[in-house]
Parts: structure tokens; C-alpha cells; sequence
């Protein structure tokens, strides 16, 4: 209601704002009042809808007062929401603060819901608002203003039912002088943005409504602005603030990231290990209890030894253990998985609270209190002399978890192998200790082998449990004999003899022994692998000699070495065999001639360089066999009027052509000579192509060619005709 304007000195700034919120709340009961109206008989909600405090420090568990509401049912489901989360409404209907308030704003709003009633009030506090510089930048307003706009903070209840819309608050023009041609005029996000349409604005009175039911989760406050102009639409006062606040109802459970958790626990825990921790959450309003969560465990399977073998923290979610160190045994629970279902609840788990739910499965997990043991303290193994591989597997008793590192075996011999002919593996499997020979034992040397195998776990034992006796073991093994074969030795047989010596004779004397000392055994020889054909043996004394001659140069020899394998057969049951073998290293006998190469030549036939071509000598034998060579003309009349060879070094020679000669192909005769002793030479040819060139292009004769003496015969009559 507009103040009408006194033509009088203006009191101080202080009482006319005191003046000014004064007739604003007497307004707002006038709009209460009319919202809710009056009827006969019960009517459901608040009784008294606004409430005075004098304002003082309020002290935590000290009620204020007393509200009067009434559902016309007993109140049985009534829960109350109140704006400052500093305060709440006990059983008693008292308004009782949660901690000692030392500053209060002006209003605090109790929303009383139940399922017959949905209400508010509202309690002033009196006797702050000077003192509170909040409240003195809205009341204490310059004399010179003639009109003022003022817009308090409005709040409204999330998930109201209809009808709509719903006054929630008003607008007020403050005026020294009557005014009544302005309009109010609503903006921002929720009125005409998005998402619009939320909240309305009555043009006249000012009144704010909201035009259909909010959720806290999605916008849990509005800032829109609040004007007012003229019937033209200019603008008169504002815009001003107008902060709407959306008020929590308890519409969402308790929710877990997950349907079921998984945890552990080590066997001989102390009592009150944590295990894991439990957390759900709530998509209300945070600072309420709407969101305020408490854990409990409803069931616990199995329930064995005890049905409270865990406790979950209420606040926290954090499960422990309850059970005793010496009862939490793997090895002698029920069980080693234990299922929880836990409930989380709002409303700091009151009985009007939602619920989630949520199971937990705890591992009891194994620690080594168990140290391995044999099944048997003694072992007994039988093995083949000779052989290798398992001879015998160790079984043991672990009460430990099986497949964890308190559980596998790890064995060790500790005495009773010298010579290192044994190793002790874990079967992965079954977890039994495999003893295998990996040296070859023999029975004339050693037929009885005892050995000591101790088996520990992965993990270490705990402190207060060690290694007994049981963790010892004795393996006796016991060597079969068997007929073993003769041994050649030494073997390979290594012996130098030179090549072309003559058949029958002495190459080498083999060795085989049999192994068997404690049996008379005869030995006979043979030969299993001769390449050439070249040798033979005596069966009996085991001598070998030459079949057939021995040559150096054969494509059986391979780095001058000739290899023969024999075989040494005893007389035993079964009998049994070894081989041996017999190296030859054959010494060089000059017994290849050299030859040229290479055996083709070309020039052109008006070559300026009478040089033809450079040959080199090869021979089969080694040095001194071999090079130097010694390369000349053959010995045929006339060559040396055509022909010329000149040494290059040891091993080659230049061929020189002393004048031209016609296209065609000739055979120059040469004559190569190696260094041995006694010296071997060899008569060679070499194919001379004298061709016609041009352009870089060797044109020559496929004719036959003429040997070089009839040429040279022939040349010699054409140059004495002119003499006859």
C-alpha cells in the first residue's frame, strides 16, 4: 500500500527505512492472509503463518518458539524444511537452532509438507536489521529519493503440486509522492528466457508467481531482474535483483557408483582393520539433511562364526573388521568370501529416509601361517645308468591358499650332490617337487646316491611360524647297470699321412674300451662311413690301412682332411655299440700338372698394341707344388717369328703378337711348367681370335682355327718366292 507523501522535515535516513520494512511485511501478511483465505472446520497446513523473534544469540538446542501446524490427520507424516540449514523443527514442533547463531537475516521460512497438507511460514527476526550492514544497504535509502523499488529474495519449494500458479512473493514501490501509472515488468532466465515461462509477474500488484513445479537438481536458483515504466514503456525504477531460491525436498535416494564392491582383508587381522569403504551418493541439497547419509549393514552371508563379523561407520561408510585376530583363520572359517548388503539412508537415517543399496564382497585373503610339509620323510628313485630326466616326484601339505606365493613350493637340494648330476623343479600344477638326473650317472662308478631336498614357500613364513623337520626330505636313488657301449678314445682320432701312399699301408690304430669294467667283454671293429672306398680295419686288433691310394685332390677330402667313422660292437646282452671317428690329414704329393688359363684370347687385327692377353697358370697342389710357373712357347718351328711370351710375376705371363695377322681364330701352343720335385709341366692352347673392330664392336670368325706352325710355314715360303 502506497505511503502518501507529508509536506514535513524528513526524519533520519535510519527510521524511515525502519518505517519502510515495516509496512513491507505488514503487506506481505495482508498477501498471505488473502492467499490462503479462511473456511469452516480444519484447514490443513500452518495455523499461524508468521512469527516474531527478538533477535539475540541463539544457543544450539535453545527453541525459539513453537509453530502451530496441523494436517488434520495427527501430523503423523508431516516433515518440515526450513530455509537456514542452521535451524529445524523438532518432534515438538519447536523451531530449534542446530548450532549457537551469532547473526541472523531478517526471515527464515518453514515449508511443512505432508500428504495432506503443503504450507509455509514465515518467522521475522527483530531487533538485527540496523545492525546489519546487509540490511542497511537495502534501508537506508537517500531522503532525496522520491520512489523506491524494493524486491527481497523469494524462495519456493521444489516439487509443489498444483494448482499453479502460485504467488510467491511480491514487489513493492516505495513513494513519497502517489504514483499509479506504473507497471512491473519481469526478465532474466525463467521469465522471458530460457526456460521461460517459470516465473510471472502481476503488472499491477507485483505479485511473483511460479507456474509449475521445480527441480532443485536442475536449477537450484534464479537470478532475474525486476523493473518498472510507464503505460509508454519507459522505464521508472530498476531493474533490481530478484533472487529466487529453490528450496530441497528429499525426491532422490541414495545412490552407489556401483551395484556391488569388492574387497579384501588379510587372514589374523587386528580388530578394527579397515577393509574398504562404502560410498554412495545423493543428489539433494548437500548442506540439508535431505543428503545427510548413514550406513548400516542389513545382512551379512554367511553368518558364520558370528553374524556382526564386520561394522560399517554410519557417516563415513567405511567397513572394519569386528571378529578377533585369532578367529579371522582361512584356514578355519566356513568360508574365505563373505557377502555384506549395506544400506545407505537419508535424512541422517531417519525412519522417513530413502535408501539405496548395495552389496559388498569380502576376500578373506591368505597369509603364509603354514610352512610346507612332506607327505613322507623318505623318497626311493630307481634310474637307468645313462639316462636322464625325472626319476621321482615329491608330493607335500600346505594349508595355505592354493596358487599364491604361500602356497607354491619352492625346493632346494641341500646335500648329497657333489657333481651336480641332479636338479629339483616345482610342477606348476600340483605344486609336487620333480627330481631329475641331469648328468648321466653311472653305475660303476657311483650305484647309490642319497640325497637331501628341502621345500620352502615363495613368500616368507610370518614371524611366529618356521621350518620344521616335515620341510625335510631324504631321496634315495638306486643306478641300474645296462650293457653300455665300447668308448672310442681318443675320439676323434687325429693322424697325418701323405697322399699316393702305397696300398696297404698303416693310417692308424683305434682305441675302444668297454664301460662295463665289471663284465669280460671282447670288442670288434668296423667301418661305418668310408666316403672314397679308401680304407680298412681289422675287426679284432682294430689297425686301419690303405684299400685304395689316398689322393689329396679328391672332392672327399675338405681342408685336406679326410674323415672315416668306425664302429666298436661288444659281445654283451644286448650288445651295444660306439663309434668313433678317424681324421686323415693328407700332405701335398706333386702329383697334378698345371695348366692355362684362361683358354681363349682376342685382339684386333689393326691393333697398334701387339699385346694379346695376359694367362696365369693353376695347379690342384698346394705350394711348393704349385707356383711359381714357368709359361713359354711350344715346341714347334717358327713361333717365335709371331709370337712372344714375356713372365709377369710367378703365376702369369704376357702373349705378345710380333706383327698382324689377318681375321681368323689360331691355337697357340704353350708350354707350362710347376715348381715340384721333381717339376711336372703341361701342353696347352690357347684359342686366339683375331677379329675385325669397329665402333667399339668385336667382330669375329666362328671359322676353325688354323694351327700356328702351318701359318708361320706359309708365310715363310710367300717371303722367299722374290728370291727364287
Amino acid at each position: 500500500m502506497p505511503v502518501p507523501h507529508r509536506e514535513k522535515s524528513a526524519p533520519n535516513t535510519m527510521d524511515t527505512g525502519v518505517r519502510i520494512f515495516l509496512l513491507f511485511l505488514l503487506h506481505q501478511t495482508f498477501v498471505i492472509g488473502r492467499q490462503e483465505g479462511q473456511r469452516e472446520g480444519c484447514v490443513p497446513g500452518f495455523q499461524v503463518k508468521q512469527y516474531q523473534v527478538a533477535f539475540r544469540t541463539f544457543q544450539k538446542g535453545l527453541p525459539l518458539l513453537q509453530v502451530e501446524f496441523d494436517d488434520c490427520a495427527g501430523n503423523e507424516d508431516v516433515a518440515f524444511e526450513v530455509s537456514d540449514t542452521s535451524f529445524r523443527v523438532d518432534n515438538h514442533l519447536n523451531l530449534v537452532p542446530l548450532r549457537d547463531v551469532t547473526y541472523r537475516g531478517p526471515v527464515i521460512f518453514i515449508h511443512g509438507i505432508s500428504a495432506r497438507a503443503d504450507d509455509m511460514a514465515q518467522v521475522d527476526i527483530t531487533g538485527q536489521l540496523l545492525e546489519s550492514p546487509h540490511a542497511l544497504k537495502i534501508l537506508n535509502l537517500p531522503h532525496r529519493l522520491k520512489r523506491a523499488l524494493l524486491v527481497p529474495p523469494m524462495i519456493v519449494t521444489e516439487n509443489q503440486r498444483a494448482p499453479f500458479p502460485r504467488i510467491i512473493g511480491r514487489s513493492h514501490v516505495i513513494s513519497t509522492e502517489k504514483s499509479w501509472d506504473h507497471i512491473f515488468r519481469l526478465t532474466g532466465p525463467g521469465a522471458d528466457q530460457d526456460p521461460k515461462g517459470l516465473f510471472i509477474i502481476d503488472i499491477d500488484t507485483g505479485d511473483v508467481s511460479v507456474t509449475r513445479s521445480l527441480d532443485r537438481e536442475v536449477i537450484d536458483s534464479y537470478q532475474l531482474e525486476v523493473s518498472t515504466t510507464d503505460l509508454n514503456g519507459n522505464l521508472v525504477e530498476g531493474p533490481v535483483i530478484l533472487v529466487i531460491t529453490v528450496i530441497d525436498q528429499n525426491d532422490n535416494r541414495p545412490i552407489f557408483k556401483e551395484t556391488r564392491y569388492t574387497g579384501e582383508v588379510l587372514e589374523g587381522s587386528s580388530t578394527g582393520t579397515t577393509v574398504m569403504t562404502m560410498t554412495a551418493f545423493d543428489a539433494d541439497d548437500p548442506a540439508t539433511d535431505n543428503a545427510a547419509l548413514r550406513y548400516i549393514i542389513i545382512r551379512q552371508s554367511p553368518d558364520k562364526p558370528s553374524p556382526n563379523m564386520f561394522y560399517i561407520d554410519a557417516e563415513r561408510g567405511d567397513i572394519v573388521t569386528v571378529i578377533s585376530p585369532t578367529s579371522l583363520d582361512r584356514e578355519t572359517l566356513p568360508t574365505t568370501t563373505y557377502e555384506l548388503e549395506i544400506v545407505a539412508k537419508d535424512m541422517a537415517g531417519s525412519e522417513v529416509g530413502l535408501t539405496g543399496t548395495a552389496t559388498a564382497t569380502i576376500t578373506i585373503t591368505d597369509k603364509n601361517d603354514h610352512a610346507p610339509e612332506f607327505t613322507h620323510p623318505l623318497f626311493e628313485a630307481y634310474v637307468y645308468e645313462g639316462s636322464a630326466g625325472v626319476v621321482v616326484n615329491l608330493t607335500v601339505d600346505d594349508r595355505d591358499d592354493p596358487a599364491t606365493g604361500a602356497w607354491r613350493a619352492v625346493y632346494s637340494i641341500i646335500n648329497g650332490d657333489p657333481t651336480r648330476s641332479f636338479k629339483i623343479q616345482t610342477n606348476p600344477d600340483n605344486n609336487e617337487g620333480m627330481l631329475s638326473v641331469v648328468k648321466p650317472l653311472d653305475y660303476e662308478g657311483t650305484a647309490f646316491h642319497k640325497i637331501f631336498i628341502k621345500v620352502e614357500n615363495e613368500d616368507p613364513l610370518v614371524p611366529d611360524v618356521g621350518y620344521g623337520d616335515s620341510s625335510t626330505a631324504t631321496v634315495q636313488v638306486k643306478v641300474l647297470d645296462i650293457n653300455e657301449g665300447p668308448v672310442f678314445f681318443p675320439d676323434p682320432l687325429i693322424v697325418t699321412r701323405m697322399e699316393n701312399i702305397p696300398v696297404e699301408s698303416f693310417v692308424a690304430s683305434l682305441n675302444a674300451t668297454d664301460p662295463d669294467r665289471l663284465q669280460l667283454q671282447n670288442v670288434r671293429y668296423a667301418i661305418l662311413r668310408d666316403p672314397a672306398g679308401w680304407l680298412t680295419v681289422n675287426q679284432l686288433r682294430g689297425t686301419v690301412n690303405t684299400l685304395a691310394s689316398l689322393d689329396r685332390e679328391s672332392p672327399y677330402v675338405h681342408d685336406n682332411k679326410y674323415t672315416a667313422v668306425f664302429i666298436a660292437t661288444d659281445n654283451g646282452s644286448p650288445p651295444a655299440t660306439g663309434t668313433g671317428t678317424l681324421v686323415i690329414h693328407l700332405e701335398d704329393y706333386n702329383d697334378n700338372a698345371p695348366f692355362v688359363v684362361p683358354s681363349v684370347a682376342r685382339v684386333c687385327e689393326d691393333a697398334h698394341d701387339m699385346n694379346v692377353a695376359i694367362v696365369g697358370g693353376r695347379d690342384k697342389d698346394l705350394p711348393p707344388n704349385g707356383a711359381p710357373f714357368k709359361i713359354e712357347l711350344g715346341k714347334q718351328l717358327g713361333l717365335d717369328k709371331t709370337w712372344k711370351v714375356t713372365s709377369v710375376n710367378s703365376t702369369h705371363s704376357q702373349i705378345m703378337l710380333l706383327h698382324s695377322l689377318k681375321t681368323a681364330n689360331y691355337q697357340l701352343p704353350l708350354l707350362i711348367t710347376d715348381s715340384g720335385v721333381p717339376p711336372l709341366s703341361n701342353n696347352s692352347e690357347v684359342k686366339v681370335q683375331v677379329c675385325v673392330c669397329k665402333k667399339n664392336k668385336m667382330l669375329c670368325s666362328s671359322a676353325h682355327s688354323h694351327q700356328a706352325s702351318l701359318l708361320i710355314m706359309l708365310a715363310t715360303l710367300m717371303l722367299a718366292l722374290p728370291c727364287l
